[in-house]
């Protein structure tokens, strides 16, 4: 277990902090310790609060290990899966679209896709202004919520909140500010770091029957 050191606590609870100061202090810490983790698991509940259609409640399993390999497979709705294999994007949603399968090359430079962490902790304090908004709890543990608005406007999103256990400095919960109106909402729990994976995991094998769409 990985504890911020004596002066961030002391930062965090001072009436005199600096917000910038203190949230760039936790953003630092989290994106070392991020940066440092051979893999990361954790049950997820995601929300996507959209204006005009409301909350819709998605829950699975992630999995992550470097910021290019990336599973993220549903429990609810059964089946759907979004899985980057280090070298394509694979989009599954037999829920909404049966039949099919989307596959993406994943982009050049950073390929960070729809890794959200690797979004967030990867050099966060060059890629936001950030500031620290307030201590909370949140499954009976104590957490520290930041703030980060992208300096890049070319970003999908305006703002991003990062709720940080106090104890491992590793974000628990996640929220993006879509500039389309919607918010996504991605909690975290059972979070399990630094275990074997099997490179399976990032396979996407492609169901019988089901046709396999390129972009």
């Amino acid at each position: 277990m990985i504890l911020p050191t004596l002066a961030l606590v002391a930062a965090l609870l001072s009436p005199q902090q600096d917000s910038i100061k203190a949230g760039v202090a936790l953003a630092s810490h989290a994106a070392e310790i991020y940066r440092g983790l051979s893999s990361f698991r954790a049950d997820f509940v995601q929300v996507i609060d959209d204006a005009m259609l409301g909350p819709l409640t998605t829950k699975g399993r992630l999995l992550q290990s470097g910021t290019s390999k990336l599973s993220m497979r549903f429990s609810d709705p059964s089946g759907d899966a979004l899985v980057m294999d280090g070298e394509a994007l694979w989009v599954y949603t037999p829920s909404t679209t049966p039949g099919q399968v989307i596959k993406l090359p994943l982009p050049s430079g950073p390929t960070f896709g729809p890794n959200v962490l690797a979004w967030l902790l990867d050099d966060p304090v060059s890629r936001y202004q950030i500031s620290y908004i307030r201590a909370d709890y949140l499954d009976g543990s104590t957490v520290d919520v930041i703030g980060l608005v992208p300096i890049d406007k070319t970003l999908p999103f305006s703002r991003a909140v990062l709720w940080l256990g106090r104890e491992d400095a590793l974000p628990h919960r996640l929220e993006l500010r879509e500039k389309s109106g919607t918010t996504r909402t991605l909690t975290l729990s059972r979070i399990r770091t630094n275990q074997p994976v099997n490179d399976q995991s990032f396979r996407f094998e492609v169901p019988s029957g089901v046709r396999v769409v390129e972009r």
